[in-house]
């Protein structure tokens, strides 16, 4: 993705932090024990979730670490995040207002630096060199690589109808036009998808994966997928303007016909995280 098609701005996700712990399916409990398996996490040592958005990823690994950090760049999502760590009785987690692109800022180093479907938002190249360093000796970079807006699809039976995403796509793009929004951009191309080669090239070795794909099927209600919809930078609450209202109306009608009862199914989408050693 060349700068000249899109460049961050502090809108990206503006207005969705709210929507995350309604819309957004949670990480399961088994990422963290295979995490925990895998890497030997026992409770010591530190952790640097970086694009930590509300701390979905945060809150669930902070248990196995002594020292934990969350660091976004969306001031809603670290104040949504400060509430959901309240209500879990995990308050000692530090919350810091910075973008990857700031790292090191004078943090110091970790066992475990993770990204959970964020990196792809960052100037990966710079943001590899700056991580590196901050990296412990026997540490690890993680990539979390997951779908949590929405579930898998299938031709399997479920016991509710799938919401319809496709619909739900085409009346975005009604009332924000065909090109995908980010922000105050466009991105018709999507992000950047070379993390990869940024990571050989900035000194990385691996990768190792674990792939965890529980197959389960979960029940959604009109609620949360419209939540769900409105968690995307792509749909962010902003871009609507005056017109949200009536894009939740929209929304919430097609959701209406297509449910049972109110109610969705879905498959989760198998869940990768991606283990890098400097």
């Amino acid at each position: 993705m060349g700068a000249t098609e899109w460049e961050w701005d502090e809108t990206l996700f503006a207005g969705a932090a709210v929507h995350y712990g309604v819309g957004r399916m949670p990480y399961p409990a088994s990422l963290a024990a295979a995490l925990r398996d895998e890497l030997g996490l026992d409770g010591t040592g530190r952790l640097l979730d970086v694009g930590c958005g509300p701390g979905s990823l945060t809150l669930l690994l902070a248990p196995l670490f002594a020292t934990t950090v969350g660091v976004d760049a969306d001031a809603d999502m670290l104040a949504e995040a400060r509430r959901q760590a309240e209500e879990a009785g995990t308050p000692a987690i530090e919350w810091r207002h910075l973008r990857g692109e700031d790292l090191p800022a004078d943090l110091g180093v970790f066992d475990v630096v993770s990204f959970a479907q964020s990196f792809h938002w960052m100037n990966q190249p710079l943001v590899a060199r700056r991580v590196r360093d901050m990296v412990a000796p026997g540490g690890v970079w993680v990539h979390i690589g997951a779908t949590t807006h929405r579930g898998a699809a299938t031709d399997a039976p479920l016991p509710r109808p799938s919401p319809p995403w496709e619909r739900i796509d085409a009346l975005v793009a009604r009332y924000l036009g065909p090109v995908r929004r980010a922000g105050q951009g466009l991105l018709p191309n999507g992000t950047g998808g070379v993390e990869e080669a940024v990571m050989r090239e900035a000194g990385y070795r691996g990768p190792g994966r674990i792939v965890i794909d529980e197959g389960r099927v979960v029940e959604r209600g009109v609620d949360e997928v419209v939540a769900a919809v409105l968690s995307l930078s792509s749909s962010a609450p902003h871009l609507f303007a005056e017109r949200l209202p009536a894009f939740v109306t929209d929304l919430r009608r097609l959701l209406g016909e297509a449910a049972f009862r109110g109610r969705f199914a879905e498959r989760v989408v198998p869940i990768e995280a991606v283990v890098w050693r400097p």
